[in-house]
C-alpha cells in the first residue's frame, strides 16, 4: 500500500504543478538586425577639405581650399625647407588624413621622383583632387560634391549569401 501511495505522489506531483501555474506567454521579439551597409560615404581626403570651410557657409572656395592645403603643409614642414621627405609625408597623411596609408600616397605625389615632395607638387595633386571633387564646375565644393555614392550590395557576404539568413555550417 505505501509503495502505491508513493507512486501516486510521484506521478500526481508534476501534473498538480503545471496546473497551478498560470500559463505564460513569451513574446517574440526579433533580434537585432545588422545596420544597413553605408551608401554614401566620404573618401579621408573629402573630410580634409571639408574642413577647410572657414566661413561656415558649408562651400570650400578655390580660396578657401588654397589656404586650408598650404596650412596643412607648413604644419608638417616645420623646418620651413619647402618640401616632405616620405616619412614627413606620411606623418602629414596620418594628422590630416586620419591614417598614414590613405590616398594620395607619396608616390603619386612625388612627380620628379627625388623622394622630396615640394610644394609645388603638393598642391599640384591637390589641383586635380579638387577639379575632380567638383563636379558642378562652379569653384567650390559643396558638401555634396565631397560624398561618393555607392550602389547598395544587396547585404550579401563574401560567399554570395544573404546576411540575414543563418550562416550554415560548412560542408566536409
Amino acid at each position: 500500500m505505501r509503495l502505491f501511495l508513493l507512486l501516486a505522489a510521484f506521478v500526481a506531483g508534476p501534473v498538480s504543478a503545471q496546473q497551478a501555474r498560470p500559463a505564460q506567454v513569451t513574446p517574440v521579439v526579433p533580434g537585432p538586425q545588422a545596420q544597413p551597409a553605408a551608401t554614401v560615404m566620404a573618401e579621408p581626403v573629402a573630410m580634409m577639405i571639408a574642413a577647410f570651410d572657414r566661413d561656415g557657409d558649408a562651400l570650400v572656395s578655390r580660396a578657401e581650399f588654397d589656404a586650408g592645403l598650404r596650412h596643412s603643409f607648413d604644419s608638417v614642414d616645420t623646418r620651413k625647407t619647402g618640401s616632405l621627405g616620405y616619412i614627413a609625408f606620411s606623418d602629414w597623411s596620418e594628422r590630416w588624413l586620419g591614417d598614414r596609408n590613405t590616398l594620395p600616397s607619396p608616390f603619386e605625389t612625388d612627380r620628379d621622383g627625388d623622394n622630396r615632395i615640394t610644394w609645388d607638387e603638393f598642391a599640384a595633386r591637390f589641383a586635380l583632387l579638387f577639379t575632380r571633387f567638383d563636379t558642378n564646375k562652379d569653384g567650390s565644393l559643396a558638401r555634396s560634391e565631397l560624398l561618393t555614392l555607392r550602389p547598395q550590395m544587396f547585404d550579401r557576404d563574401r560567399r554570395g549569401r544573404t546576411m540575414s539568413a543563418p550562416a550554415q555550417p560548412p560542408r566536409n
